[in-house]
């Protein structure tokens, strides 16, 4: 499964820093867990059992910062299936 860009524009918003947000997307159901700043760098995306745990694909996200804190590179690598 590929990352589309209707789903990208949820990821680029700003969450609460070090918190997993769950929301629904389509058919699908999408976990992600944000770093320091706020930004998604775990994303698992497929269907919630009765327990919330969501099987399906897992994507990790290189955010590449400058010393200036700018983003040089932002990239989402596929991990596999959970």
């Amino acid at each position: 499964m590929k990352i589309g860009e209707r789903l990208l524009k949820h990821l680029t918003k700003k969450y609460e820093p070090l918190q997993m947000v769950t929301f629904r997307f389509g058919r699908y159901d999408v976990a992600t867990k944000t770093d320091e700043d706020g930004n998604p760098v775990l994303l698992f995306i497929g269907q919630a059992d009765d327990r919330g745990i969501i099987k399906g694909d897992q994507y990790a996200r290189r955010l590449l910062k400058g010393a200036d804190g700018k983003v040089i590179k932002d990239h989402w690598d596929y991990k596999g299936k959970v």
